[in-house]
């Protein structure tokens, strides 16, 4: 399956995980990328740069397929340097790496002298374009029903893709909503030129995370996500369970600020979920595309049967319609 995006990263699908905090590991990347699509590891999972450049080194072990290396750009309480964890992913030879939250353009320079392939995260038309005027090499456009930040701006990828790719020159990836070959199929009918999963990618074999996760994925559907933090004008969709409802009934009460929230919705909570497997301890990140999930196989069973069936669909199910079409229509005249 060539498209532009497997000829821009070297690889054999145009299928990409998603870089995901707690949950881009070596295990998950190397198995994504073994089995031919793009694996993702999270810089900011590591604690230390020093970490980033151990975690870089364990993927390396368990592949010799190219990966990618998520940086994520978002004020923190905690100051983080960015700098320093720029300079391990190049002293490292990574070649691809994906960014979000804001602007990468300070980082690009560096970027681009080390010939790293840089996808940026947009979640509307005017930041992709915007992506690509700084020079990004392709841009991963999110919309709505994606998990974390989907934006403010409400567009679903039936309208946001197409219109992304009415402008844009450079390739991009769907991301949001897309489980299986269906919606695979579709992308790239809107004009994408690859997807890429986040919530379809837990709930594998070799994701990092506690079975229970993984089976809350499977049980629920697409009805069983949360939108929090719409008040903060800071939109953020998670995994709907005891903790969101409060976080949600707290942001019906005027005044309520960040402070308020920050015990519920911390990120060492989520963490803990992850380890322990208790699913309402805090929040976790999870997609529309939890409709979609109806099991729990290995990295290599979901590329190859999402590559199989997208293949089924194009060259038999629509060819066969558009030949029955065209044969309906010679009738006619």
């Amino acid at each position: 399956m060539k498209t532009r995006i497997t000829e821009l990263l070297g690889i054999r699908y145009p299928i990409v995980q998603g870089g995901m905090m707690w949950v881009g590991r070596a295990e998950l990347a190397s198995a994504v990328s073994n089995a031919g699509a793009l694996g993702t590891i999270t810089a900011l999972t590591q604690p230390t740069p020093e970490a980033l450049s151990i975690e870089i080194d364990r993927v390396r072990s368990m592949t010799n397929e190219p990966f990618a290396v998520n940086l994520t750009i978002l004020p923190t309480i905690k100051p983080v340097p960015y700098q320093e964890y720029v300079r391990v992913i190049i002293e490292s030879g990574v070649k691809i790496v994906e960014t979000a939250g804001r602007n990468p353009e300070p980082y690009l320079p560096a970027f681009k002298a080390a010939g790293i392939k840089v996808i940026h995260k947009c979640t509307s038309v005017r930041h992709a374009l915007k992506a690509e005027a700084i020079g990004c090499d392709a841009v991963s456009v999110d919309g709505f029903e994606c998990a974390g930040h989907p934006g403010e701006d409400d567009v679903p990828n039936l309208i946001l893709l197409p219109a992304a790719a009415a402008q844009l020159r450079i390739p991009m990836l769907a991301s949001g909503g897309i489980a299986d070959a269906r919606g695979m199929v579709a992308a790239l009918a809107l004009g994408a030129d690859g997807v890429n999963m986040g919530t379809r990618f837990m709930a594998t074999r070799e994701a990092p995370i506690h079975e229970n996760v993984k089976r809350q994925l499977l049980e629920h559907d697409e009805r069983n996500t949360a939108l929090i933090f719409r008040t903060l004008k800071n939109t953020s969709r998670i995994f709907r369970n005891a903790v969101a409802e409060q976080v949600l009934e707290l942001e019906r009460r005027e005044g309520t600020t960040f402070a308020d929230l920050k015990p519920l919705v911390s990120g060492e909570r989520g963490k803990r979920i992850y380890e322990t497997g208790d699913t309402d301890d805090g929040t976790f990140p999870a997609g529309l595309a939890i409709g979609l999930i109806h099991d729990i196989p290995t990295c290599d069973e979901l590329v190859s049967r999402m590559v199989a069936e997208a293949r089924e669909l194009i060259h038999r199910r629509l060819a066969t319609m558009m030949d029955k079409a065209s044969n309906e229509t010679a009738c006619v005249l």
